[in-house]
């Protein structure tokens, strides 16, 4: 849980910043803090009131706030009264609340003390009344539902209500009212005296799929699933441990002095004691803890002194199947000690790179497979499953052409088909196992082909295949089979005809969960496609030796070991160990790139900074090239350089992404427009340079000088980036060159990479989709209603997050290409697929993620981005190169603290600052950061765009140091750069403050050695704590560039603004609402209204809309307006500047597509339409285009029909 805001004038924020309507309800309001808990998608925000607000404004107003955040997450807004406020309406509300308890006038007594209220009765009897009807939840729903208000109640039995007595009050308390000090080690104590008469030796041990609320006194154990931490009043945090012991899920809530005091993770097991009772906060009944100790996991152990080896297991890429995480699966079977394990998913191999790591890792042999879908000569007739395991290189590489045949010439109905002929001919370095009862051999046990027929069908096998009863005993549910009997017998069969043929027969699990609990995943999935029988009876779990010993017991001890022990581990000493993804760097071939390369450099080097270099430009340049050319990444650098010059020379822009600009020789080859020198000023006439080395972070901040050697006007430059964070401290990490084309380049520039390198060795670079948590949860809720199941939010949400990640299809990644050198194949690497096994799609991806092979081949990142198009029409439109806009432009820098240059007031366009348009600077987010902190530079732009893209770097953290005090927005830490540079500069080794950026920019934090270290070279607290709290950071870099772009496009919207908006609307506008656009500045204002109105009930497609709509009433306060679409003027899809507004193209009016819209241009040109009617004859154009035309006014000025009247 994180907290975002404290102590803010809600009224203000509601009025002033929302414009809400219903504002003035509030006066007086307080918003004490936002709560925001990850796990849950929730933020909660606690409002101190001055009187009770009615529920419709409190609908309202959380509708509004709302509509502020991302459309997954939950507002809730909770309200509070100051205790004297609170007592009168208590007072008001008695007599209603007396009934509600089932009690007339008596002499149960309230007080308020601290925002809760106690139900004080003098009478044991009525005491225990008032438990047995959960009495404290229907005070604090009564109160929720008529006020919004959350009041804690509590029950207080007080004998002699003059004169308290502690002492017995204290063995009188339920265990809900206890709140639990401190931890010790693993054991949490309570309240050093308190509840002395519950020990967990008499609290009842209860199942969680059995709790109730009001019980008490009661024990649970299981497991934590996850948790969430949040301050309480008095300096204290509650905690909230998400329990599971696989019957259901509990969360169990316990109080601390401190964060810090929690000692128990996630996956931890546990012991906890006390009572169910609703709890307001989780809106669920939870327990609230007296006792808490951890408690040794309870585990499966695989005891047998020679252990078996499965070979048949399935991971998370088996798709919508497999809930086994490969990790998991590997490290289990590491841990019973077995030598090794299969992983065969469906299909696919795409769990191969991941399963390598885990087996170095935890040092067992993996043995590469697939489970195929095999058929004969039909491709649709049904397939049979078969098990094929590489045993050698070859036969990884065979295995790889199979898996890449079935996908690209054998997909047919979901399933990649391996037919038996290319099977036979490609099986050298290959087993083949006859899989399951859906493989060939169990099949024809079932068919009942004679004995002959068996053996020939056996015969094609290296091994046979035979499973657990319970696999498969849905045959006899279906009728397929009469009994366990008759599974047994099938079995005993296919062990007897493999030792006729003298072959080796495995039992195998089938393994799709890794525990028998986790069956019910799988049950879900396979509900939430359609499968009726999804019951989790017979899980496919993960066994032990001793386990599938007694599922074969009915073989005979000496029968059953040799299946279940000795011929698995006979296949297993068959495989030689494999590495699916080779070791080593294989990037392509370019004769002479290392020359190239550090030609280039040294020629753009001398052309800027003169010959002789200066000292420190030289050494830079002297590092940078011997880490390049010396780890072979030359070839790199010279491919990025080729794409960026090409597509210059095209008339694009490029722009870098990532660490790239980190590295001067990116920056002299032209790869980047980043210059990762210290600030600087550099004459362009006779090459005199000055490097500042202290008074600003960035060169575009330094004030302007004329040249004292010349008299020209300096250039500034220089964004102070270490080479560190591009290539590692050691200069060897392959270098990921990521950059921005024009979407409308993109293409292009994917066809001379292919040009570069032959089509044949450049693919697109894979990916794979997995289930989001959005389409997890409704998986879920689908199963629990079609079957009754009343589940605890709780338990519902470790079902989504147990069934979230499993693969359901691949795809591409937008922009990457994977090239191979011409003396490798890519089956080396990688088998190949097409994209969301589309055969018609034309597109050849690589089947494994393009991360798994990112260490040994070459991935390009070209990515199509708005960015670079909108420049190139901004050049186009205004004349103006954007590579000659200073940087720093004093103008153009008010807008992101202000909009004086814009000559608009705040209330015009409901925001104080002027970045409506500007990417990366634009969003709310972004915007509110600015309005803090209210930038003058353009360091401090960068640093907020580093704020703005990481992940616990502003929000929960630099937001509350500058709004504090404690720190300035120069001090915080912003990009995962700024560590390491601050670390060395307070005297921290280099090395050692490499390694600390590292792991902060990871997710990693700070450990206690490391913060000690830091505290020796004089580190504040704050900075440290700063450090643990952050989960991904920027690169300096990359957000300089997005800043470089950024304010570029920023200096057109000053000094050009026709221009931007015309630019803004034909790239970035994909939603384009003509009506309201043409409505002018009222219309604009009232839609933005009506949108922020609805709230969370706003459509996708209405908060999509909104920015372009924000645009839209910025440009008419600043002047100007749209013109209707004219048939003779419009362009097909970009707006035009004319007069003192934009002219809409064809396109922006609704359902004319831009195909329609390009044939009216086109046949315009040739001849002008003599009439409606000619216009729809010659373009084709159908009844709905045509109309649209006519409604928006268009076709105005063209006559129904080019005939003449001659008569009448």
């Amino acid at each position: 849980m994180k907290i975002l805001a404290k102590g803010l004038d809600f009224y203000g924020l509601l009025h002033n910043d929302f414009q809400f309507c219903q504002a003035e309800a509030w006066q007086g309001a307080v918003l004490l803090k936002v709560e925001v808990y990850p796990g849950l998608k929730l933020w909660r925000l606690l409002v101190e009131i001055q009187k009770p607000l009615p529920a419709d404004i409190l609908e309202q107003t959380a509708q509004c706030l709302q509509s502020y955040v991302d459309e997954d997450i939950r507002v809730e807004l909770i309200t509070q009264l100051d205790d004297a406020t609170l007592s009168t309406l208590v007072s008001d509300s008695w007599p209603s609340l007396l009934p509600l308890l089932k009690l007339q006038e008596s002499d149960l007594r309230w007080r308020v003390e601290n925002q809760r209220l106690d139900l004080i009765s003098s009478h044991q009897q009525q005491y225990q009344e008032l438990l047995n009807i959960e009495a404290c939840s229907l005070v604090t729903r009564w109160f929720k539902d008529n006020y919004g208000l959350e009041v804690i109640a509590r029950i207080r039995l007080e004998e002699n209500p003059e004169q308290k007595q502690p002492q017995k009050l204290q063995t009188l308390i339920p265990a809900a009212e206890l709140q639990v000090l401190s931890c010790d080690s693993f054991k949490l104590k309570p309240r050093k005296n308190a509840f002395r008469d519950k020990s967990k030796s008499k609290a009842t041990l209860v199942k969680m799929g059995e709790l109730q609320e009001g019980q008490q006194n009661i024990r649970v154990e299981g497991q934590i699933w996850h948790k969430e931490i949040r301050d309480i009043r008095g300096g204290r945090c509650a905690v909230e441990y998400y329990l599971t012991d696989f019957t259901g899920s509990v969360i169990v809530k316990q109080f601390l002095n401190k964060p810090e005091d929690d000692n128990l993770a996630i996956d931890q097991w546990i012991m906890a004691c006390g009572d169910i009772r609703y709890d307001p906060f989780t809106r669920e009944a939870v327990l609230f803890a007296s006792l808490i100790e951890s408690m040794e996991a309870p585990q499966r152990l695989d005891l047998a002194p020679k252990k078996r080896v499965e070979l048949h297991a399935h991971t998370k890429m088996s798709a919508m199947d497999g809930l086994v995480e490969v990790e998991q699966l590997i490290a289990r079977a590491a841990e019973w000690g077995h030598e090794a394990i299969a992983i065969t998913d469906h299909g696919c191999v795409q769990a191969f790179p991941d399963a390598y790591q885990a087996a170095r890792k935890h040092g067992i042999k993996v043995i590469y497979g697939v489970e195929g879908y095999l058929y004969e000569n039909d491709i649709k007739e049904k397939p049979y499953h078969v098990i094929i395991l590489a045993r050698s290189l070859e036969g990884l590489h065979n295995l790889y052409r199979l898996v890449t045949l079935s996908y690209l010439d054998h997909f047919y109905k979901n399933r990649p088909r391996i037919p038996r002929a290319e099977l036979s001919q490609r099986r050298q370095g290959l087993l083949i196992g006859s899989a399951c009862q859906a493989g060939e051999v169990f099949q024809a046990f079932l068919q009942g082909l004679p004995q002959e027929e068996l053996r020939r069908i056996a015969g094609f096998y290296d091994y046979l295949e035979i499973q657990p009863l319970s696999n498969n005993e849905f045959l006899i549910e279906q009728g397929v089979l009469p009994d366990r009997e008759a599974l047994q017998e099938i079995n005993r069969r296919i062990v007897a005809l493999a030792e006729e043929l003298g072959k080796p027969v495995v039992a195998t699990g089938d393994v799709h969960v890794l525990e028998p609990h986790d069956g019910i995943l799988r049950a879900i999935i396979q509900a939430g496609q359609g499968y009726d029988d999804t019951e989790s009876d017979h899980p496919l779990y993960l066994r032990t030796t001793e386990e599938m010993l007694a599922e074969f017991a009915y073989m005979g001890g000496a029968a059953a070991r040799q299946v279940v022990i000795e011929d698995p581990n006979r296949i297993m000493a068959m495989v030689e160990a494999i590495q699916p993804v080779p070791d080593g760097f294989y990037p392509p071939q370019i004769e002479g790139a290392s020359e190239e390369i550090t030609d280039l450099a040294w020629k753009r080097g001398r052309e800027l900074y003169g010959d002789p270099l200066p000292e420190l430009v030289e050494k830079r340049i002297t590092k940078e090239l011997r880490s390049i050319t010396g780890n072979g990444f030359s070839v790199l650098y010279l491919i990025a350089h080729k794409l960026v010059k090409k597509s210059n020379q095209d008339g694009y822009v490029v722009g870098s992404r990532g660490s790239v600009g980190s590295s001067l020789i990116a920056y002299l080859t032209g790869i980047t427009e980043i210059n990762p020198l210290g600030p600087h000023y550099l004459c362009p006439g006779c090459k005199y340079s000055e490097f500042v080395t202290s008074g600003v972070a960035c060169g575009a901040d330094l004030p302007d000088k004329n040249c004292p050697v010349c008299g020209m006007e300096l250039m500034r430059d220089g964004f102070d980036i270490p080479f560190e964070t591009f290539l590692g401290f050691e200069g060897d990490k392959v270098p990921d060159i990521d950059l921005n084309f024009s979407g409308d380049y993109q293409s292009r520039a994917h066809q001379y990479v292919e040009e570069l390198f032959g089509s044949e060795n450049v693919f697109r670079a894979g990916t794979v989709s997995t289930i989001a948590a959005k389409t997890a949860f409704g998986f879920v809720k689908k199963y629990c209603e079609e079957r009754d199941l009343n589940y605890k939010n709780s338990e519902i949400n470790r079902l989504v997050k147990g069934i979230t990640g499993v693969r359901r299809t691949t795809g591409q990644h937008p922009g990457g290409l994977i090239v191979v050198p011409k003396d490798r194949h890519i089956l080396e690497f990688t088998p190949l697929q097409h994209p969301a096994d589309n055969k018609d799609s034309g597109i050849i991806t690589t089947h494994f993620e393009y991360h798994a092979i990112g260490e040994q081949l070459v991935k390009l990142d070209i990515l199509g981005h708005d960015d670079p198009t909108v420049i190139k029409q901004l050049e186009d439109m205004t004349g103006v190169k954007a590579s000659t806009i200073k940087m720093g432009d004093k103008t153009t820098m008010q807008i992101f603290s202000g909009l004086e240059p814009l000559g608009i007031e705040p209330e015009d366009i409901n925001s104080t600052v002027g970045t409506y348009g500007i990417p990366e600077f634009g969003t709310r987010f972004v915007r509110q950061i600015l309005e803090t902190t209210r930038p003058s530079t353009v360091s401090e732009l960068i640093r907020i765009c580093g704020l703005s893209h990481g992940t616990d770097v502003w929000l929960n953290n630099a937001q509350e140091l500058v709004q504090s005090g404690v720190a300035r927005l120069s001090d915080v830490i912003c990009t995962r750069d700024d560590i390491m540079l601050y670390l060395i500069q307070q005297g921290m080794d280099p090395q050692k403050a490499f390694k600390i950026m590292e792991n902060v920019r990871k997710g990693k934090g700070v450990n206690q050695e490391e913060a000690e270290h830091m505290q020796r070279c004089s580190i504040p607290s704050w900075y440290i704590d700063s450090c643990r709290k952050i989960k991904y950071m920027f690169p300096k870099a990359h957000a300089a560039a997005y800043v470089t772009m950024a304010f570029r496009i920023a200096f057109y919207k000053v000094h050009y603004p026709l221009a931007f908006y015309a630019s803004f609307f034909s790239v970035r506008a994909e939603d384009f609402e003509a009506e309201t656009m043409l409505g002018g500045y009222p219309a604009i204002q009232k839609r933005i209204q009506e949108i922020e109105k609805q709230g969370l009930k706003a459509s996708a497609k209405d908060k999509k809309l909104l920015p372009y709509l924000e645009v839209a009433l910025e440009m008419h306060a600043r002047g100007f307006r749209f013109y209707p679409v004219d048939i003779y003027k419009s362009h097909a899809t970009r707006f035009q500047v004319q007069g003192n507004g934009l002219l809409m193209p064809f396109s922006a009016l609704p359902n004319v597509g831009a195909a329609a819209a390009q044939s009216i241009v086109n046949l315009r040109g040739e001849t002008p339409f003599l009439s409606i009617e000619d216009l729809q004859m010659r373009t084709h154009m159908n009844k709905t285009t045509l109309e649209m035309l006519r409604k928006y006014g268009a076709l105005s000025g063209l006559p129904e029909s080019a005939q003449l009247k001659l008569f009448g």
